[in-house]
């Protein structure tokens, strides 16, 4: 075949109006080097850009652009890669290259799709077809440096892989936008436009001053006002590892985003990443910094975000919110622990095409005693490596800080942060609101009976079926409306509606009574002057209280009820536990009228909770499996992405909506060319349930599957009630491992 080669056709134009391969390896590496030197790597960016699509250089893929097969173009830049940088620098590169469409693969677990079979060093050496027909000058200057890590001897290979992941976010991001801007430049037109972190932080100065104007001068503002200047204060510090231990009712949001924006505007950070550990409190974040920064400031990334019904499926209508949502290419980012974590041991290009945008960033990890205690190694590995290598600062904002610091446990991962806020101790008696009673053990008919002789009062439980159990007791007999019940058989928008009620029943004196699981303590802004909490760690005891007296308007202090239940009937899910087990152990430590939940309680509880936990910390020994690489650069990507689950949920997503919305999410899904909007589109709908109970439903013929074991859909919307959300028989007394929120 004579004449050009070319990259990827144009619709409806003519060939020679096709984007050539030498057009786009040069825009990819320009592109790619670009962003690499956000971690000091451009000729890694560069080199990666220049090589991904050699393979495209053959005559097999010039036919495959006119309709004929398949063929691999990723391994042959991959094999030149090797070839001209070695079996280490090469092959790091090369994990890049020749996963930027099927994702990183292993690097010899003995699979014929494994990075070393692809590279050719084994007997099942991979065939490619002959590429030779590109200029040489193409690749004359190639060259590469040094990875510019500082190194840590004990966690090399897990550093090396973190690098190669970087890499593959730089070349995988590129290629799309590259690809985006030649065949749909009215779509990539709609990525520009957001304010940039200076503009935020002027348009913050201008909000808090305003603020501070009208705020009354209460003792309460008094102190909100003192805890932001001190993180005013502090972010001129240099770039790191910062705490803020701020009580609740402290202004953490807004101290927190004014220390983040002023220390990204101060040391030239690009962007801010506020890291939420539910979805069931991410609206309320997003509108508070919406209000101070304005609609076009912040890009929410989750997966309960509303799609609105006239999006379209062709890419030209999508809204600049959703193209920056793939890339993070946004000023103020606001995402779930979940989306944050499981990205960062990804290896699928859609997972890894935002890591890149990560270095430089000021990331606020919100209620930061959340990170998963299973996963807690591997994740401040990733945070420890993002503030040495990538120019990130990482803030763990919360009332109840967790105990990274001790070199026992995590030994050379130990944290020990900067706090910004003044005097923690001093702040958490200024802004105590809460008593904590001890009540013993209450039976769910003594339960109800407790909170029904309150006017407003929330209580906390560990299971979704005690949860129900308690709520129906106390909602017989009573108006309808005065009594809520919340958990995860609701789905997003309808916990919302509710959550909407209970607000407006407070504010307006109205009887309110809430049952819920404990998805309601991660940061909901409700306020009831009586919560009762089952027990548990003292780090959820602790959030239970900030849903108690919150803004401190009660007389005396508000009282948080403490009890118990029987623990065959209820029996807590394995993960609490031990968190359980050990709260009781600082509960018996304590004196006649100390208060459980002091700072320096709180800090004995998790030192304590990791300590006796420290060989669980890791428990799909993600650190140890990227280790070996050190030596040969043999890194299992595909393993760990599969190991790394921030939730370890085995349920499924049950799509429950009205019948409109259900036919258009169902068609979408079957027939759209582009189902990932309609799935995303199902996820404010989603009620999360295990595999035995979708069985029990698909036995009844109340659910069918979108395609052959596929998204499952609720057909008998009698089963989803407005009181409880979906009204199945829930796990049996004594199974383990239940979901608990």
């Amino acid at each position: 075949m004579a004449g050009e080669f070319y990259a990827r056709p144009k619709d409806g134009a003519p060939e020679d109006q096709w984007q050539t391969i030498e057009e786009h390896l040069t825009n990819v590496a320009e592109e790619a080097g670009r962003m690499a030197l956000a971690f000091g790597a451009g000729p890694w960016g560069r080199a990666a850009g220049l090589l991904h699509d050699l393979g495209k250089y053959s005559e097999a893929f010039q036919r495959r652009l006119r309709g004929g097969p398949k063929v691999d173009h990723s391994t042959a830049g991959a094999r030149r890669a090797r070839a001209l940088f070695g079996p280490g620098w090469g092959k790091l590169l090369a994990y890049a290259i020749a996963g930027h469409h099927a994702g990183l693969a292993n690097g010899n677990d003995g699979s014929p799709s494994d990075l070393v079979s692809r590279l050719g060093e084994s007997r099942r050496k991979r065939q490619i077809e002959p590429y030779e027909r590109f200029d040489p000058r193409l690749l004359a200057d190639l060259s590469l440096v040094a990875p510019p890590l500082k190194r840590d001897d004990e966690r090399s290979g897990f550093q090396a892989a973190f690098f190669a992941r970087m890499i593959f976010s730089c070349l995988v991001d590129a290629d799309r936008l590259d690809s985006e801007r030649f065949t749909s430049p009215d779509k990539a037109a709609w990525r520009d436009g957001w304010p940039d972190v200076d503009q935020l932080w002027t348009r913050l100065e201008a909000f808090l001053a305003g603020l501070r104007a009208k705020a009354a001068a209460s003792p309460l503002n008094k102190r909100r006002n003192e805890i932001l200047d001190a993180c005013l204060a502090a972010a001129d510090q240099p770039p790191g590892l910062f705490s803020l231990t701020v009580p609740t009712g402290g202004g953490k949001t807004y101290s927190s985003l004014a220390f983040a924006l002023r220390h990204a505007h101060g040391h030239g950070l690009r962007r801010v990443i506020y890291v939420i550990p539910y979805t069931s409190i991410i609206d309320q974040n997003a509108s508070v910094m919406r209000d101070a920064l304005g609609d076009d400031a912040v890009l929410e990334h989750h997966s309960s975000l509303p799609v609105n019904d006239d999006q379209k499926d062709d890419g030209a209508a999508f809204r600049r919110g959703d193209l920056a949502a793939e890339n993070w290419d946004a000023p103020l980012v606001i995402t779930t622990n979940v989306q944050f974590f499981e990205s960062l041991f990804a290896n699928k290009p859609g997972k890894c095409r935002k890591l890149h945008n990560i270095a430089g960033s000021v990331i606020i990890l919100d209620e930061a005693q959340m990170l998963p205690r299973d996963q807690l190694r591997p994740c401040l590995a990733a945070l420890r490596e993002l503030t040495l290598n990538y120019g990130c600062s990482v803030v763990l904002c919360t009332a109840t800080q967790p105990a990274f610091g001790d070199a026992e446990t995590f030994d050379s991962l130990a944290m020990r942060p900067r706090e910004l806020a003044p005097d923690p101790e001093r702040l958490y008696d200024e802004f105590r609101r809460v008593r904590v009673v001890l009540e013993g053990m209450l039976s769910a008919d003594e339960l109800a009976g407790r909170l029904a002789a309150h006017d407003q009062v929330l209580c906390v439980v560990n299971t979704r079926r005690h949860a129900r159990d308690v709520f129906r007791r106390l909602a017989a007999g009573r108006p309808t409306g005065q009594v809520y019940h919340l958990s995860t058989l609701m789905h997003a928008t309808h916990r919302r509606a509710k959550l909407e009620a209970i607000r407006a029943d407070l504010a307006a004196g109205r009887p309110c009574l809430a049952v819920s699981t404990q998805l309601v303590e991660a940061g909901v802004d409700v306020d009831f002057p009586h919560v009762y909490r089952a027990m548990a760690g003292l780090d959820s005891l602790a959030q239970a209280a900030g849903r108690c007296n919150r803004e401190g308007r009660l007389a005396e202090l508000g009282l948080l009820h403490v009890f118990d239940c029987d623990k065959q009937e209820y029996k807590p899910p394995h993960s609490l536990i031990a968190p359980m087990e050990e709260g009781r152990g600082v509960l018996r430590r304590c004196a006649a009228g100390d208060d459980l939940l002091s700072l320096a309680n709180i800090g004995d509880y998790f030192a304590g909770l990791y300590h006796r936990h420290k060989d669980r910390l890791d428990v799909g020994d993600i650190l140890a499996e990227l280790a070996p690489g050190a030596k040969n650069a043999d890194f299992p990507f595909a393993t760990v992405a599969d190991l790394f689950k921030y939730f370890d949920s085995p349920g499924q997503p049950l799509l429950v909506c009205d019948e409109n919305l259900r036919r258009r999410i169902v068609d979408g899904l079957r027939h759209a060319p582009n189902p990932g909007l309609f799935l995303r589109r199902a996820q404010p709908w989603l009620v999360q349930i295990y595999d035995h109970e979708i069985g029990q439903l698909e036995r009844k013929g109340a659910v069918s599957r979108v395609v052959e074991g596929g998204l499952a859909v609720l057909e008998e919307p009698a089963l989803y009630r407005d009181d409880v959300g979906l009204d199945i028989d829930l796990d049996a007394p004594g199974d383990p491992n239940k979901t608990y929120y």
